[in-house]
């Protein structure tokens, strides 16, 4: 009999730790599981089939833009892929993530990024859950808001790559730093954010910090490193509704330091200046019933970067020939996804880079433009926890080392499973 009161007298208390916010069970041992984060796990892998081999397109460039857009190549001792990098089959990454509340104020959350070629933190910050007057602020790395598909997820993208101007522009991982991010959300009656960021600049294709040779001595560099933080980013977003279609749009800004380190490549080189970014983005979506809808979604970029390029001298490697240098370079992608219903889509997308101007030393550079890539997917997706996704690309975009276009054709078979949960991602 007293042992049943006292277990009587005991359910009181344990109702009340089951209801009670986690916050205010510290040292409890009822509810532990209210401080296990939310936890996931997503493996992404395809199959590959070009008309050029491996070595082929590892040398192929997008003159005076960008080089290494498929494949793999090396900067030095660091080795770099792109996603579904070589012919046969690719294990693109595991991602793990991790996520849950603080307490009233904060939230944590970190993606990491596991793969053959090492170990990445791709994102590790905290976000504020109750400042004042519309204010939010996030700290750690993370995906800058820069412009609209920067800020998306690998697995959540339309498509199985990075539309071209963006991966040769920002190099495959976007404009992904450590620093702070500011918000304001606007007390209008539509959506409409303004946002700031002060990131490290550590961008290895068109921002970058650190001394050219990198780990030269003070005072032996050619170029000493960045005063840090060395890239600042601002940026407005406005969406709102007309029935049952969602308009979403943006203007972006990113300014910073260029310390572009190449000097380990094929033609060795490297870039020190300031460089500025620009971006547009149009987001349209209109739906039909709960899971068909129709999206059309358009991004603009143009780029700024004005500095030296230096280059070593072929008769004395300690010594460098200085050059002048100045790219100012635009290109854009539209693309239309059509889901029929929660299980099947399919889309188109289309993307140019039409601008390439170049000067060295005050004159021109005669180099070519109308760079352009075409791509057709669809997929399937038995459950919001699986995607199977066929595409189809060519690209014209690329030269040999001859200075010849090349007609590059690549269908690849991705599939992409996740398991636990995982946050919903943004519109």
């Amino acid at each position: 009999m007293k042992k049943i009161t006292a277990l009587a007298a005991l359910l009181p208390l344990m109702a009340w730790a089951d209801s009670a916010p986690a916050y205010t069970q510290y040292g409890s041992s009822f509810n532990q599981s209210a401080f296990v984060p939310d936890i996931s796990l997503i493996v992404d892998t395809s199959y590959v089939n070009r008309n050029k081999s491996n070595d082929e397109v590892a040398h192929l460039e997008v003159p005076g833009i960008a080089h290494g857009l498929i494949g793999s190549h090396s900067h030095g001792e660091h080795s770099h892929a792109t996603y579904n990098a070589s012919e046969g089959f690719n294990l693109n990454y595991a991602e793990l993530t991790l996520s849950s509340v603080v307490d009233p104020y904060f939230t944590l959350d970190g993606v990491f990024h596991m793969s053959e070629h090492g170990f990445e933190i791709e994102e590790a910050y905290f976000t504020t859950t109750s400042l004042p007057y519309g204010f939010r602020l996030k700290g750690g790395k993370f995906l800058s808001d820069f412009g609209r598909i920067n800020s998306i997820h690998h697995h959540a993208w339309d498509f199985a790559d990075m539309p071209l101007v963006y991966q040769a522009f920002l190099g495959g991982h976007g404009i992904n730093e450590i620093g702070l991010q500011l918000h304001y959300l606007m007390p209008t009656p539509f959506y409409w954010l303004f946002g700031a960021e002060a990131l490290q600049g550590a961008n290895e294709a068109m921002f970058g910090n650190t001394a050219i040779p990198e780990g030269a001595e003070p005072g032996e560099a050619w170029v000493e490193g960045a005063e840090l933080p060395s890239l600042y980013v601002a940026y407005t977003k406005a969406s709102f509704d007309i029935g049952d279609t969602t308009l979403l749009g943006g203007l972006s800004y990113a300014r910073g330091a260029s310390r572009l380190n190449h000097l380990e490549d094929e033609e060795p080189h490297a870039f020190a200046g300031m460089s500025s970014l620009y971006g547009a983005d149009l987001t349209v979506k209109h739906y039909f019933n709960s899971y068909s809808y129709l999206t059309w979604l358009s991004e603009w970029l143009y780029r700024d970067m004005d500095g030296m390029q230096y280059v070593p001298d072929d008769n004395d490697p300690e010594s460098y020939n200085t050059v002048a240098k100045q790219k100012q370079q635009s290109g854009y992608y539209t693309q239309l996804v059509y889901a029929y219903d929660q299980n099947w889509r399919i889309g188109g997308r289309y993307g140019n880079i039409y601008r390439n101007d170049v000067k060295a030393n005050g004159n021109r550079v005669d180099l070519p433009d109308n760079f352009d890539r075409y791509s057709a997917m669809i997929d399937f997706s038995p459950s919001e926890f699986s995607r199977f996704r066929l595409q189809y690309n060519h690209n014209t975009a690329l030269f040999n080392e001859e200075g010849e276009r090349q007609n590059v054709d690549s269908i690849i078979l991705q599939a992409n499973i996740a398991i636990g949960a995982h946050g919903a991602h943004s519109f």
